[in-house]
């Protein structure tokens, strides 16, 4: 592989719609010089341009449950991605791409990347607000859009008028729940919506189409192969493990113990199932997984469960220790709600131990810049809350 093919580059069409974004004149340069970047949610910039031959970007993991991390990544790893994104779902110079989170995320820095070497034009919306990027969004004629759910609910809870221009809605880093999905096919008629699961250290692992039963994430990405623990029974839950042209190289700063290399294939600690269509249903990650009454329960599914309720806005559950009866359940819940009616369908749904001991109702979530709750300060407010 020649340089040039290792490195990212500005497709001649490509368009800066919002030059004045924080981090767009940067990365647009960095680019064009080939120079490698690294991008950060904490610091007082995106972005930062690096000298250094080849290539590299360096990004962080989101933080939501843990101290960020730095990932080291090559440029081929997600120049991959873009183009089989731009053959697959048609995407062309004639394309503008709205990104509406942090470039300091790792989600928002590869839309942005991809819309530069596709050669589409680029919005970057992140501190406008729902209401400024909804009108952004009309003003630039956005055709293609990659947010978290998080952030697609927020525009749909101020903007109620359609979005006819906008073709593909790419999401991840949350479920999106089907009173959120039905709110989206009404503001974007005419957008094909696509959850992927990925992560930082991974990028791509599924895609999901119209075709993808409910709870589930979607098939494996083109490339990328999907093994299930030791397991050889399908419909088992137990590790996820990836292995794909998309990888990263390794942490530059930090580390976890839940990363782990294993003949190729890499597994950072998600649970999971597949079915034998090969559609993939996500548990959690190991590390959120807590004991109670001998069973083993999983946060992300009490979340996905409380979401789908009348009347939730938002939903995050954390499990701090009791002396006395172990971990507990507390679901911190945004929204006007009946907290007996919350519990009743975590009774119906998962079972008992998965029953929220407490409904801690809040105004708004702590959020973090890659738009997911901030798990930590939720924990430290509960703390606060109780001593």
């Amino acid at each position: 592989m020649t340089r040039l093919e290792e490195s990212f580059q500005t497709a001649p069409t490509a368009r800066l719609l919002t030059p004045d974004a924080a981090g767009a004149a940067l990365l647009w340069n960095a680019v064009q010089n080939g120079a490698s970047l690294r991008s950060s949610a904490i610091s007082a910039t995106p972005l930062q341009a690096l000298p250094g031959d080849p290539q590299r970007v360096f990004c962080e993991s989101s933080g939501s449950s843990g101290a960020p991390k730095l990932i080291r990544r090559s440029p081929a790893s997600w120049r991959a991605s873009f183009d089989i994104n731009k053959a697959q779902f048609g995407i062309g110079p004639d394309d503008a791409y709205a990104v509406l989170g942090h470039l300091g995320h790792s989600l928002s820095f590869y839309a942005a990347l991809e819309a530069v070497h596709i050669g589409a034009g680029l919005a970057l919306l992140a501190g406008l607000g729902p209401k400024g990027q909804a009108a952004a969004m009309r003003a630039h004629g956005i055709t293609t859009i990659y947010a978290t759910p998080s952030q697609l609910r927020l525009i749909t809870r101020v903007e109620p008028a359609a979005f006819p221009a906008v073709q593909r809605i790419f999401f991840g880093g949350g479920k999106m729940d089907p009173t959120l999905r039905v709110l989206l096919a009404e503001r974007f008629p005419t957008a094909q919506l696509m959850e992927f699961f990925g992560a930082s250290e991974t990028s791509f692992v599924t895609l999901s189409d119209d075709q993808t039963p409910e709870g589930s994430v979607g098939r494996a990405y083109p490339n990328v192969k999907l093994r299930i623990g030791d397991s050889e029974a399908l419909g088992d839950t137990g590790e996820i493990w990836v292995k794909s042209p998309y990888l990263f190289d390794g942490y530059e700063e930090g580390e976890s113990p839940l990363t782990v290399w294993q003949d190729g294939f890499l597994s950072i600690g998600e649970m999971g199932r597949l079915d034998a269509q090969g559609y993939l249903y996500l548990q959690g990650r190991k590390s959120r997984m807590v004991t109670v009454a001998d069973q083993n329960v999983f946060p992300e599914a009490i979340e996905t469960v409380l979401v789908a309720q009348p009347g939730v806005v938002a939903t995050a559950v954390i499990t701090p220790n009791d002396p006395v009866r172990g971990a507990q359940i507390v679901a911190a819940v945004v929204g006007d709600v009946d907290a007996s009616a919350l519990r009743k369908a975590c009774r119906a749904e998962l079972g008992e131990a998965a029953v929220p001991r407490i409904i801690w109702p809040l105004p708004d979530l702590p959020m973090l810049p890659a738009g997911k709750p901030d798990l930590q300060h939720l924990e430290t407010l509960w703390q606060e809350r109780n001593t």
